[in-house]
Formats: structure tokens, sequence, C-alpha cells
């Protein structure tokens, strides 16, 4: 490779250094261990005015696998965004310190040990990824496998017995996850792949009908048979929550593809349609919509507050500054005030502030995914990098949405915070992903040589 000062002899100007960020992500990742532990002292001190006894060992497990996680990005990506990992380790944190706030609560059901175990689980497979996958497009040599798998996983928890109303878990003995949870990231790349190869046919042809271009019959089908899957899965699982994020990811990475806002339309109306009628048609998703139209109907009935009307109790009582971690009441939402109803938690204890804050992380999180696609040069990686952060804006638009009671809920986990391994597992393998784009779009490209450079 030729030297800046030969290129610059040769009559093109060097090109501009591109600083790798490494020592910035360093002294971010150490800032979010030490505000996931000051969240974890203030529990203790809140709860039993001194500093809990584990504290120390909490710091200290937490600062292992953030270290670890950015000492392999230096060694394996060193020119990747320097905002994916910090951000990934301060959500972790935060998760794992309400998980722990609420435990105390729930003497006999405590969450967080596990919830640390899964978390440790989810950067030891971020390492791997990062080690074994050193270009995403390899990839999409394994799209229509993935998407095999994906089917697969979907189909199994159909044979488990439902839990909590819904098939969405495979329960064997002790352990249980979603396999759901790993069909996104699956899905994602056969959609990124199948994207790539037919953007050109689904945006150049079709009608133009008003301000919408409408595609072909022929282009149609695919997507109209992709939503009767998904439809079909609800109807089976009775998962309000996973076919909105199916659906809605390949609406998003088809509107990427093709820029055309017919897909829009057309997947909103398809999307209301099959929620319309499965709301209908099953008892259990009639009743959140039921209590997502009327959530204080309950009180008025004589039966108590449900989750919903609880959880909007818990955002109120915490104002603007919140309680304090600790001082909340939100565990009076019940069982899933660890994994569904976690957001009110957070809502009561920091706040409306506290809130914000987390929000602003999380879009600060999808919009370096999004910048990171944008900055791709190859079609599959970009559609891959936006889609990727296309599941946590919309999983997160999901969640949040159900315990504020702008939609109905639908008893997804809140990216990283809520309890649950599958989840925290996948959100790591996502960020791995991310981290190995970006360092592909970062990195600098090769000087040219100084002898294959034209004299003028």
């Amino acid at each position: 490779m030729a030297s800046p000062s030969a290129v610059a002899k040769a009559g093109v100007p060097p090109r501009r250094p591109v600083k790798s960020r490494r020592n910035t992500e360093l002294v971010l990742v150490v800032g979010a261990v030490l505000i996931a532990v000051l969240g974890y002292v203030e529990v203790g001190l809140d709860l039993d005015d001194e500093v809990p006894s584990d504290a120390a060992g909490y710091g200290a497990a937490l600062g292992v696998l953030a270290l670890l996680a950015h000492g392999v990005i230096r060694w394996k990506a060193a020119y990747a965004d320097p905002l994916l990992l910090p951000i990934a380790i301060l959500l972790n944190g935060i998760g794992l310190v309400v998980i722990y706030r609420l435990d105390r609560a729930t003497p006999g059901s405590e969450a967080a040990p596990t919830q640390l175990l899964w978390s440790t689980l989810g950067v030891a497979l971020f390492i791997g990824v990062l080690v074994l996958v050193r270009d995403h497009r390899v990839l999409r040599r394994y799209a229509y496998v993935g998407a095999l798998a994906a089917l697969v996983l979907l189909i199994l928890p159909i044979f488990f017995p439902p839990v909590y109303g819904s098939r969405i878990w495979i329960v064997i003995g002790p352990i249980s996850f979603q396999p759901g949870e790993f069909a996104k990231i699956l899905l994602a790349i056969f959609f990124a792949a199948y994207l790539a190869v037919h953007r050109d046919a689904l945006a150049l042809t079709g009608k133009r009908v008003w301000k919408f271009q409408f595609p072909r019959g022929r282009d149609l089908g695919p997507v109209l048979l992709i939503w009767a899957a998904f439809v079909g899965v609800l109807v089976l699982e009775t998962d309000l929550g996973t076919s909105l994020l199916f659906f809605g990811l390949f609406v998003v990475m088809l509107y990427v593809a093709t820029a055309r806002s017919g897909w829009i339309a057309i997947g909103l109306f398809l999307a209301a349609v099959g929620a319309v009628a499965v709301g209908w048609l099953s008892p259990h998703v009639h009743s959140r919509v039921t209590d997502w139209l009327d959530p204080l109907g309950s009180i008025a009935a004589g039966q108590g507050a449900n989750q919903i009307a609880q959880s909007l109790f818990a955002f109120a009582w915490g104002g603007v500054l919140g309680t304090g971690l600790g001082l909340g009441h939100s565990i009076l939402i019940g069982f899933a005030a660890k994994s569904d109803f976690i957001l009110a938690t957070i809502g009561e204890e920091l706040g409306l502030v506290g809130l914000i804050a987390l929000f602003l992380l999380y879009a600060l999180l999808i919009s370096r995914g999004f910048r990171t696609g944008i900055a791709l040069r190859d079609p599959f990686g970009r559609l891959l990098a936006i889609g990727l952060a296309a599941i946590v804006g919309i999983q997160l638009f999901v969640v949040a949405g159900g315990v504020l009671a702008l939609i109905p809920l639908t008893g997804m986990t809140l990216p990283f915070i809520a309890q649950g391994g599958s989840s925290v597992v996948t959100n790591w393998i996502i960020v791995a992903l991310l981290v190995r784009m970006s360092d592909q779009a970062r990195r600098p490209a090769p000087e040219p040589a100084a002898d294959l450079v034209k004299q003028p």
C-alpha cells in the first residue's frame, strides 16, 4: 500500500484518516457500568438504608462482561460504531437493577440472578458472532435455510401448553424459552436476501393510484402469503405482538428496498384487517382489546383494577421525577411486573424524566443501526442493518404502546430490560451483527497504489 505522501506526489490528495473511536467506547462502557452499579446501590439504600452486600460482586460481573465485549471489538471490529456496545450494556444493566428491585418485593421468586446468567450467555454469543462472522454478506448464503428454521421455530410452541393464554413458549422441565425471539433474526436475514434480489421488480412495476404506486398482482402475491401466514400464527398461538412484529418488519424492509409508499398503505391495511378479525375471533385477544378500550372498566364493575389500570396508576404516581428506586408500588400489577409491565416500574420510580432518558437510549441505538445501513454499500447489508434496527424499534413501540394503553397489550418483552432469557440473548446477537456491519461500513478503503495513478 502506498504512503499518503507518495499518493499526494502522484497528484491524488490523501484520504482523510478514519478514527477507530475505541477509547471513546471504553470510556462510555465504564460509564454505563457505573450507572448500573449506582442504581443497584440506590435500591439498597432506599430499601435497607445501606449498600447491598453483593453490590461489588454485581458491579464486577457486569464490568467483566462489558470489558470482554469491548476487548473483542478492539480485536475483531476495530472501526465499529462506538455507541452500540455502551448502549447495550447500559440497557442490560438497567434491566438487571429493576428486576432486582422487583425481586425484593417478591421473596422466593428471585429472577435477577437468572437474568444475569442469560446476559452472560448473550455476551458470549455476541463475542461468538464477532469472531465467526467476519463478513455479514456470508449470511446471505443461508437465507432460505434460515427461513425454514424460522418457520419451524414458530410452529413448535403450538405443540406445548399455553402460558398466560399464549402458545409462544417451549417449556421443558425448569427451562423455558420463546423460539419466536430467535426466528425474528432469521426472518430479517431472509427478507434482506430476498428483497436485495427482487427490489427492482417490486419498485419499477405497477400502477399509480392517486398519490400511491401499487405493485402488480404477481408481486403482491408473496406479501399476501406472508400476511396470511402471520395471521395464522396469531390465530394458533394467540400472540398479537409477534405477528405485528414480523409483519411490520417485512413492510419496513419492503419500503426501504423499493421506496414506494404504496407498500406502507397495503401493509397498514392488511395489518389492521388481520388484527380486527383475530380480535373478534380469539377470546384471549378480545379480552385484551376490551381492557384497552376501557382500562378502568374492571373497577367500575367492582372487580378491582386490572393490569392496564395498575400500570396507568403507576405512571401517574411517578410524576416527573419518580418516587425513587425501590419506593414504588408497581408490584401490584401482578405476575407480569418483571416482564410485560417492567416499563411501569421505571415510569413510577424514575418518573417522566427516566422514561424519556430510556426512550432516548433506544432511539440512539435504533438510529445508529439505521446509520450503519445507510453507510453500507451492498443492498443486502443495508437492508439487514435497517431491518435489525427496526426489530428493536417495532418491539419497543408494541411494548410501550401496550403498557401505556395506546394499543392493545401484546405480551412482548422490552428489549434488554424485561425478564426473559430468550429476549436478552437475541438482542445481544442483534447488537453483534450491527457492530460487525458498522465496522465494515466505517472501515477506511485501501489507499490507491501510487504506481497505478496516472500522471496529469
